[in-house]
């Protein structure tokens, strides 16, 4: 049986590695938090960016194919025929449970009944999935791995069967709950062991991979990671989709040994909180407007930052974008305060600031 003990034992020696990435990653919050006074427009448009690219990025990593502007389309009451009903019902679900997460964290219970409603949220559009939403798995899962075109390409691991799977989960809730209310182990080794633990679980028959990214977000922003809704944790882990896989596997093959080791997933864990966290005090210090920007606003900009000032038909002939685009991109960029506007009516010009 498995008990709290090993989850101690996991986490009880840390390499020097681990704690240099874990104060650098503290260091970078800091940061953040001192420093985070961005424009509300800003932000709240860099959330609505950050939900589109999640959204993209975690479904496609369990093979899902709808890119970031499918997802943006979806999202947007826009029909997309080609793609299965399956990938979309998906991609809403996780939408909106995202959504939910990063507006109303402080009031979601961390709990084996909330996990359940999340695991319930995140596939209450999938029409397949609607017997076992929200329950325990009854039956067998396993683990596989597939490739960029959804195919699956091997088998991971097994996981612990479904007859031990709710003694399991209970052990690893109240362990992971009390060790964060006592703060016995930093939050980040916290949070990693439970992820690492849940997913060798998988105590859903579907969905284990997206709820663990939603209860990422939902841990590390209880845990005061402010900057989650703000830079994709889900696109850093599909950018390196091999790396995820392997680091898994890895430490997860040590749990049926004497001597169980999860130092090659809490570093991959790291990495990827640390590039995070990076990014978002990137986001601090440079102009990091392109995630908001669509291609053709993003044309409009790019030939802003080339010339001292210009009119809308100037920008428009110049960049051969219709004029209505332009007149939209320009109230979009004077909303971030990215741009100003000179003189009055026939006269109007632009430039940046």
């Amino acid at each position: 049986m498995l008990r709290g003990t090993k989850f101690d034992k996991r986490i009880a020696v840390i390499s020097p590695e681990i704690l240099s990435k874990i104060a650098h990653i503290e260091e970078l919050k800091g940061r953040w938090t001192a420093g985070a006074n961005l424009n509300p427009y800003l932000l709240g448009q860099l959330k609505r960016s950050v939900l589109i690219t999640s959204t993209g990025a975690s479904t496609r990593i369990e093979g899902a194919k709808l890119s970031n502007e499918n997802v943006e389309k979806l999202m947007q009451g826009l029909a997309i025929q080609k793609f299965a009903d399956r990938d979309k019902q998906e991609v809403q679900g996780y939408f909106e449970l995202l959504q939910n997460v990063f507006e109303a964290f402080e009031d979601i219970k961390f709990s084996e009944n909330s996990i359940k409603h999340l695991h319930k949220e995140l596939l209450k559009y999938v029409d397949k999935d609607k017997l076992h939403r929200g329950e325990y798995k009854k039956g067998e899962n396993r683990v596989e791995m597939v490739d960029s075109q959804g195919r699956r390409i091997g088998v991971l691991f097994d996981t612990i069967p479904a007859y031990l799977t709710p003694k399991y989960m209970q052990e690893l809730v109240e362990w992971t709950q009390g060790t964060l209310k006592v703060k016995t182990y930093h939050p980040l080794l916290i949070v990693g062991n439970f992820l690492v633990e849940f997913l060798n679980i998988h105590p859903f028959l579907d969905g284990n991979g997206r709820l663990s990214r939603i209860l990422t977000n939902l841990l590390l922003l209880k845990e005061g990671y402010a900057y989650m809704p703000f830079v994709s944790h889900e696109k850093l882990i599909e950018d390196k989709k091999l790396d995820y896989y392997l680091a898994l596997r890895k430490s997860q093959k040590t749990f049926k040994s004497k001597k169980e080791n999860i130092l090659d997933w809490l570093n991959f864990f790291l990495d990827i909180v640390l590039e995070q966290s990076q990014q978002a005090i990137d986001l601090l210090t440079t102009e990091n407007i392109e995630p908001l920007l669509s291609k053709k606003q993003l044309k409009v900009w790019e030939y802003l930052s080339q010339v001292k000032e210009a009119t809308p038909k100037q920008i428009a002939d110049r960049t051969k974008i219709a004029r209505p685009t332009v007149n939209q991109t320009l109230t979009k960029l004077l909303k971030l305060k990215k741009i100003e506007r000179l003189g009055l009516a026939r006269s109007t010009r632009y430039r940046k600031t």
